[in-house]
């Protein structure tokens, strides 16, 4: 699981419809945090758990003594969470990039909503956009502060004692 988190004074979503219809709000957030998340083949919810707690508990925020110390929580911030399979392009060979690693929807579509759902259950207010549309981003990035944050799944091998 790869995620893009980019700490906000607002964000919103927008998408476009089909047929030149003009394009709707789809979530929209204050303060916190937009994440852009990529998921791949080989994630379980274990990365999705895994991922939720670690932006929960990620503490980028100023303090009083303009240190980062408070989490998402501590200010009350929201999470505009928007699925991004494009994070797993490879772009190292030729002009177009390769979008294999990206899992497919029925893969993708219940951990991103098992991920959204883990934030909730935290009590962090979340926005999504809608997975698989076509979709505007408007953000003030806050800082800037943006982070880069993967997970890959656990290998499952075994082991033998000699």
């Amino acid at each position: 699981m790869r995620l893009l988190l980019q700490r906000v004074s607002r964000a919103e979503v927008r998408i476009r419809p089909d047929g030149g219809a003009l394009p709707f709000v789809s979530g929209r957030i204050g303060r916190g945090f937009l994440l852009l998340v990529g998921l791949t083949h080989s994630d379980t919810e274990a990365e999705v758990a895994w991922m939720a707690d670690k932006v929960v508990g990620l503490r980028l925020f100023a303090d009083a003594d303009d240190k980062l110390n408070l989490s998402l929580a501590d200010v009350q911030g929201g999470a505009l969470v928007v699925s991004q399979f494009t994070l797993y392009g490879d772009a190292r060979k030729g002009r177009r990039p390769s979008f294999i690693d990206a899992a497919r929807p029925e893969t993708a579509i219940p951990l991103y909503e098992r991920f959204v759902a883990l934030l909730r259950e935290r009590g962090i207010p979340v926005a999504t956009g809608e997975f698989g549309a076509m979709m505007d981003v408007d953000l003030v990035n806050d800082g800037p502060v943006t982070l880069w944050l993967e997970r890959e799944a656990a290998a499952t091998t075994t082991s033998s004692a000699d």
